[in-house]
């Protein structure tokens, strides 16, 4: 991926997102500007502010019953592909508000929207196709930013699995003077790993891929298991109470998903409910009670995410940065500590604050930087990390009130 291109100029960008854990709405406003270093042009990207608004309970009633195959109607997707996109809307607006700016200052609002279906047949890892809703020219409309959104269509279009995006921030942002881990962990783990900075071997290129189940059971089961009163293990205290099932973990690794080659893409549609339950019954089998099962869905995440490592980078790993809510379990952390110490002799196992990045930002951050990409025609999916045929501009671009702004703006730097 590259920035040098005619277009690319300085603009106030609002990245919105909603994750596989569905909890609610990411939202950032930074200020990305190119700058000249040398004979490069490289981006450089200002967070403002940042927030994360919860979906009202009935929203997020609705976000679950549309990844519930039994449960599809077109009537309940097209309601709320409107309804969400409303949401989104509104929480672009909070966040121009707080960090003090008026809609009519932003140039462009990225959103992911939530994705709801992502279609892969597993017998050839081919991606058939995706599905995310939260209509962005809804949100262009409440909000009067010309918004770009769909972004994974194009790559999936081009053969590509359509994820990891985050890999283009990761690529243009993140590399260091070793190989590098950018490990995300949302509801799914995913993973681009990185060759140093100054690396100029052509064969060392970036990979990316999704490294399996992140969140997902751990806040599932957490709900389940407090009935409802938690939607996640706050500060590990469940997980804790468990010793780790190796029958149980053993059994659960048997899954397919870990033993594919990248690139490989996941979610919900495999990593589902049923699933989940299917597990915990098992466990009782094995002599697993309620939090050895938690303990060992902790372990399942830590272990499918070193163990990933070993199998696929091309380089070996000398550093983790971490992302997500997956950051703020501190066993989940230790877990993936003492794997990657016994695994690669690694002690940097970092959230992304050490490093200068808000780590609850971050993926905001990357669909911020996707709009403003898309607006400025530069491709980018980084397709080593994607399997894409080719470097596509990602996303759909629809126009708000003050889109011929934008474009007398992009024309100015031409």
């Amino acid at each position: 991926v590259s920035t040098q291109s005619t277009g690319v100029l300085s603009m106030l960008v609002v990245g919105l997102l909603s994750g596989t854990s569905a909890d609610g709405i990411d939202a950032v406003l930074a200020k990305i500007t190119p700058e000249k270093l040398s004979t490069k042009q490289q981006l450089h990207i200002q967070q403002l502010a940042f927030d994360t608004i919860p979906w009202s309970p009935q929203h997020r009633e609705t976000i679950f019953k549309l990844f519930s195959e039994d449960q599809l109607r077109t009537k309940d997707v097209c309601t709320a592909n409107f309804e969400l996109g409303k949401c989104f809307g509104e929480a672009a607006l909070h966040i121009i508000k707080k960090a003090g700016f008026d809609p009519k200052d932003v140039s462009v609002v990225g959103s992911h929207g939530q994705t709801v279906w992502h279609d892969v047949d597993l017998s050839n890892k081919k991606v058939t196709s995706t599905l995310q809703i939260g209509e962005p020219s809804v949100i262009a409309e409440v909000t009067g930013v010309t918004t770009v959104g769909d972004f994974r269509v194009a790559d999936v279009a081009a053969s590509g699995q359509g994820a990891p995006l985050t890999s283009v921030f990761d690529w243009l942002m993140l590399r260091g003077n070793s190989w590098r881990a950018i490990q995300n962990i949302g509801g799914i783990g995913n993973v681009t790993l990185l060759p140093p900075f100054n690396d100029t071997d052509p064969h060392h290129l970036p990979i990316a891929f999704d490294t399996g189940p992140g969140n997902v059971f751990l806040d599932w089961f957490t709900e389940k298991l407090t009935k409802g009163k938690q939607h996640y293990d706050v500060d590990s205290k469940l997980s804790r109470k468990g010793i780790v099932n190796e029958n149980l973990l053993a059994f659960m690794l048997e899954n397919e998903y870990f033993k594919l080659k990248p690139p490989k893409t996941t979610g919900r549609e495999l990593f589902t409910n049923e699933l989940g339950e299917m597990w915990f019954s098992k466990s009782k089998e094995f002599g697993a009670n309620e939090y050895d099962f938690l303990a060992t869905l902790v372990e399942l995440t830590a272990v499918t995410i070193v163990t990933a490592y070993k199998q696929w980078a091309p380089g070996a790993v000398q550093q983790v940065i971490v992302g997500g809510g997956g950051c703020r379990n501190p066993h989940l952390m230790e877990r993936l500590r003492y794997h990657m110490q016994h695994s690669f002799g690694v002690h940097e196992v970092l959230t992304h604050e050490a490093i200068g990045i808000d780590s609850d930002a971050k993926e905001a951050l990357v669909f911020a930087l996707l709009g403003y990409l898309a607006i400025c025609g530069v491709a980018s999916n980084v397709v080593s990390c994607t399997g894409a045929k080719d470097y596509r501009v990602l996303g759909k671009i629809c126009p708000g009130r003050n889109f011929g702004e934008v474009l007398l703006k992009k024309h100015s730097t031409e």
